[in-house]
């Protein structure tokens, strides 16, 4: 059975002398593993097409529930995030995050979306990298089954804060004088905080990154959102940490 979709290589892994296996994040089948028959050689029509963080339309061959590509055209590589190591480091961290959400064989188009988006805003320099990863994170995690509750204090009700805080394992913002109703940190969010993360949460998906954010809350947001994904998802990424390594240098 042939099959043309399109995908994105969300992680690339040397198989045999010459192969590849790929894991892919596709509009129409969500994550699927993928064989890539000869990718690492030099006269491999789709070699460019297989490699990590290349958005490619597809031509795959199933045979039992295992699928393999038959032929494949880029449609975006992002270019300039591979001459740049930690724009690199970067993109591998949001592809490392969508795989870890999303299912086998379960679409998600709003998903793959939001990674097209972050990785086109990351390779042309449309915002700072730690904007881009803060609005990917959030989103990621509406679209995921984990979008935060910020509309007002989850114990009293009161929407306009003074001085807030955010439950990083409940999900919710209260008072300081009032209870959580979850144990664990609660990290400060400023009024321009929780209006910037409400922003993320609601807006349109073209719209996301497009807000602006006072320096002092802009730092807030950073840390709330990667603490957030941290909680949420139970787990750490290496490439975050490779990242983080590279580019919080001096």
């Amino acid at each position: 059975m042939f099959k043309t979709t399109k995908a994105l290589v969300l992680r690339e892994t040397k198989y045999k002398e010459a192969d590849k296996i790929l894991t892919v994040l596709t509009s129409d089948e969500g994550k699927i593993t993928v064989k890539a028959r000869g990718a690492l050689r030099k006269s491999c029509k789709y070699s460019a097409a297989s490699q990590m963080l290349c958005y490619s339309e597809m031509t795959l061959f199933g045979n039992k529930g295992k699928w393999s590509i038959n032929e494949a055209e880029t449609i975006e590589q992002f270019l300039p995030l591979r001459a740049d190591i930690e724009l690199l480091s970067l993109g591998a961290y949001f592809a490392e995050m969508l795989e870890a959400v999303s299912d086998e064989d379960i679409p998600n188009p709003e998903i793959l979306q939001l990674g097209l988006n972050s990785l086109y805003a990351l390779s042309r320099g449309m915002y700072s990298p730690a904007h881009i990863k803060a609005v990917f994170e959030l989103r990621l995690m509406c679209l995921s089954g984990f979008e935060p509750d910020l509309y007002g204090c989850v114990s009293c009700g009161e929407e306009e804060i003074e001085d807030a805080l955010f439950s990083i394992r409940g999900g919710v913002i209260h008072c300081r004088g009032c209870n959580p109703g979850s144990p664990g940190i609660s990290m400060p969010v400023c009024r321009e905080a929780i209006a910037a993360m409400r922003y993320i949460c609601f807006s349109e998906p073209k719209k996301i990154f497009s807000f602006s954010i006072p320096e002092n809350a802009q730092k807030q947001l950073y840390d709330v959102a990667e603490a957030y994904v941290a909680s949420q998802l139970e787990r750490g990424f290496s490439s975050l940490d490779y990242w983080k390594s590279i580019s919080y240098r001096g």
